[in-house]
């Protein structure tokens, strides 16, 4: 499996290859490269190149004693775009991953032809749930991430996804994965998170194409989020996904690739 120690961390990463137009990716706080299986699948389809990685702490990439900040995981993925050398790509980031995306655009525009916000926040972390992410942070730390799943699952995903009946493997499935994170680098990435400053002031300095999307069910970066987002984004597209919560690439995988794939069509 391809790594590269960038920036102080050893970043694990996947890469479809080919001489396509590079989309990389960017997951979400408790995930991985996993969560965009769908995307990567059918986008390499069309002949992009598809490039996923792991957060510091989080997947299959190294845990490290410091550097979860917003600041520095953007710096992280800047120079795995630069050692790879696809500058400049196409940037999908969700939740934290947008937070990175973000800060990439507003930094680093060189890097990206475009963003794609998914299921994020150019806000700081709400102060009223600091204390409940902190205890579940504790608890995850110290007893395991298996005591505090059931509590994350419904922040994680929406109504929909979670009462499916026929998606019940699909939810152990991706349960099991949140419980088998590291719990020391996994416990650092949430204070990252939690700690994290706004981005929102620096949104004005974004002049790339940006397409925003957001589930109807996401409990997480409520959908009011994504409106100040596209506000403060001059020209920016915002989508709003019936049935998907706070990780719509999974939950409603279909909807998510007909947006993107929209857009990138646009895009050109």
């Amino acid at each position: 499996m391809p790594y590269a120690d960038l920036n102080g961390a050893r970043i694990h990463y996947t890469d479809t290859g080919g001489d396509g137009a590079a989309i990389v990716f960017s997951h979400g706080l408790l995930w991985s490269g996993e969560m965009f299986a769908a995307q990567v699948d059918h986008f390499s389809n069309l002949g992009f190149r598809c490039i996923t990685f792991d957060h510091r702490g989080q997947g299959q990439s190294g845990v490290t004693d410091s550097g979860y900040d917003m600041d520095t995981l953007s710096e992280d993925a800047a120079q795995l775009i630069a050692h790879l050398g696809v500058a400049p790509c196409h940037f999908a980031g969700l939740s934290m991953g947008g937070f990175v995306g973000m800060r990439l655009a507003a930094r680093h525009p060189r890097l990206l032809k475009s963003l794609i916000l998914l299921e994020t926040s150019a806000d700081g972390e709400p102060e009223e749930n600091g204390p409940k992410y902190r205890r579940l942070n504790f608890v995850a730390r110290w007893i395991g991430l298996w005591a505090v799943a059931g509590q994350v699952m419904p922040i994680m995903f929406g109504q929909t996804f979670l009462n499916d009946p026929a998606r019940a493997a699909e939810r152990a499935r991706w349960k099991a994965a949140m419980i088998a994170n590291h719990r020391i680098g996994i416990t650092r990435a949430v204070m990252g998170v939690v700690k994290r400053a706004p981005i929102l002031p620096e949104l004005g300095k974004i002049d790339l194409p940006t397409l925003i999307v957001v589930g109807e069910e996401d409990v997480a970066t409520v959908p009011e989020k994504s409106e100040r987002m596209h506000a403060a984004i001059g020209g920016s597209e915002l989508v709003r996904l019936p049935r998907a919560g706070h990780s719509s690439t999974i939950e409603e995988p279909l909807a998510v690739n007909a947006a993107m794939e929209a857009f990138l069509a646009r895009v050109g």
